[in-house]
């Protein structure tokens, strides 16, 4: 059933409510009503910050990995909640209601367009950190995570538990489960057994009307949508419950670097060829970046292949011999280790504690603009060329590719079973990303030109009608609602089609279902349509 065979000719509701406006509104009457339903739940109200207390700025700042979304905002949210109950969460929905402020919900805080912790209007920011439990059952081989928590307390916490189950998701240890999870999760295993969000079996959400629901009560409509397709549009997930993926207890990685000078060029072409079609247990990821060569003393690209192979080197060589004789790699460029150290491995960690993963201070932030891609046809050398100049005119290291190959489990499910379409077709994607420090930042237009230049001529060699992108890679230069009047459906498709495909109908129905009067929203929130 089309979307469009039933609700059209209507137009999107967005219901954003411009709280300065309104003088029935103040700062004190939304603390009044949160206090008094704190008391009401035998709440401390310890987990309220305001600007005036000494801890705001740290709390606020304390997750946030892109520093540019903040730098260029001018709204920071009138109220911070860490709430430590479900009841705390029901509470800031209430309140955010009845005196009609946006509420944004924040997990780890490496949303590419900050959408979870800026604004343009005054909000309150309901931040997970405290909500970070995660309870594993290794005979059943599940495990529920509530959403505050990070990946890498996710993989401590498993392998404390198991050698041989694990789970495949990210490879950043910081980043959130709640948003990483609810817009699908691409990692190292991933053409093994699939996203993070084909791997969730059950959750636990707050609705805008503050009720607690699992997956038989809020219904396999609304248990389909969070499961990809994006954070915060239909209400706040507070846990998922997972199906953990067996691995061997031998794992074995990879990376070897190839510079234009080592044939580069002719080796990311030929890698366009079997990354995609190699068996499943293999994932070849390529990670592009230009740096000055030591050897000529020139700007040169470099050509990583990172590798994670879930079996034995002695297994591994013969069959990278077959596939990919041309980029020769040899037995000593090879490490066996345990599918947890292997996360240490590609967060250029080695040989640290496993206790480093629950460190979120050894992972920095910079300032950064993001963007992705899907492709479908291998990408001409001519073209490779081209981006080779584009790596090359941005300043060493601050720019790089990334290029992720699909297959395998991922093309195996139907585009519809979850929100997340990217399926069947898809050889590779590419995450674009440039960096620039604080004192850059002055210039920050600059290399925000930069990348939409690139991602303007890259067009050619990607996915079309439409062109595709990864929700997880939030880039508001594909379209965003309106802030201050209604948004409808054409401008909304903008988006929703490049994330979501024929996917985006459903996630309107479900949204016009569960939250007509649109509370959870954000400047790229599924919105819902209004019959009038």
């Amino acid at each position: 059933m089309r979307i469009s065979d039933n609700i059209f000719p209507f137009f999107l509701l967005a219901f954003i409510i411009i709280s300065g406006a309104s003088s029935a509104f103040s700062n004190n009457d939304f603390l009044e009503c949160l206090t008094l339903q704190f008391q009401k739940s035998n709440s401390e109200s310890d987990s309220i910050y305001t600007p005036k207390n000494a801890s705001y700025s740290s709390i606020l700042q304390s997750s946030i990995r892109n520093l540019r979304p903040a730098s260029n905002s001018t709204q920071r949210p009138i109220v911070i909640i860490t709430p430590e109950h479900e009841s705390q969460i029901q509470a800031a929905i209430y309140c955010s209601k009845k005196h009609g402020i946006q509420l944004k919900v924040r997990s780890g805080g490496h949303d590419f367009e900050g959408l979870s912790f800026v604004s343009e209007t005054p909000f309150v920011l309901v931040d997970m950190r405290n909500l970070r439990s995660i309870s594993i059952d290794t005979d059943k081989k599940t495990a529920w995570v509530q959403t505050g928590a990070a990946l890498g307390e996710l993989y401590y916490t498993i392998a404390n538990k198991s050698r041989t189950l694990a789970f495949p998701a990210g490879v950043c240890p910081t980043v959130g489960i709640g948003g990483q999870f609810s817009g699908g999760g691409y990692g190292m295993m991933s053409r093994k057994h699939g996203l993070a969000a084909d791997n969730i079996i059950d959750a636990k959400l707050i609705d805008a009307n503050g009720r607690i629901l699992d997956r038989e009560s809020m219904g396999e409509d609304l248990f389909w949508a969070i499961r990809g397709g994006g954070g915060t549009s239909f209400g706040i997930v507070v846990a998922f419950k997972l199906k953990l993926v067996v691995v061997p207890e031998i794992v074995t990685v990879f990376n070897v670097t190839r510079t234009l000078e080592q044939n580069a060029t002719h080796l990311v072409h030929r890698w366009q060829y079997i990354a995609d079609k190699v068996e499943d247990d293999l994932m070849l990821r390529l990670f592009l970046t230009s740096f000055n060569s030591s050897i000529t003393g020139q700007r040169t690209v470099g050509a990583n292949f990172r590798s994670l192979y879930l079996g034995r080197v002695h297994d591994l060589l013969p069959k990278m011999r077959e596939i990919f004789p041309e980029l020769r790699v040899v037995k000593e460029d090879c490490i066996e280790m345990s599918w947890i150290e292997s996360e240490l491995h590609f967060n250029n960690l080695p040989g640290e504690s496993l206790d480093i993963l629950l460190d979120e201070s050894v992972f920095s932030s910079a300032y950064t603009k993001g963007k992705s891609d899907y492709v479908r046809q291998p990408i001409s050398k001519h073209g490779l060329k081209r981006i080779w100049e584009f790596l090359i005119e941005e300043g060493e290291g601050n720019a790089e590719l990334q290029f992720s190959p699909y297959g395998g489990r991922i093309g195996e499910i139907s585009e519809s079973e979850i929100p997340f379409p990217h399926r069947s077709g898809n050889i590779f994607m590419i995450e674009y990303s440039v960096f620039w420090s604080a004192e850059e930042n002055t210039e920050s237009e600059r290399h925000i030109n930069w990348i939409r230049r690139l991602h303007s001529f890259m067009a050619r060699y990607v996915s079309k009608s439409p062109r595709a992108a990864y929700v997880n890679y939030r880039d508001l230069d594909n379209g965003r609602n309106n802030i201050y009047r209604s948004t409808s459906y054409k401008q909304a498709s903008v988006w929703g089609f490049r994330y979501f495909k024929n996917n985006f109908r459903r996630l309107v129905q479900v949204k016009t279902k569960v939250d007509p009067t649109n509370f959870f929203r954000n400047e790229q929130s599924i919105p819902p349509v209004s019959p009038w």
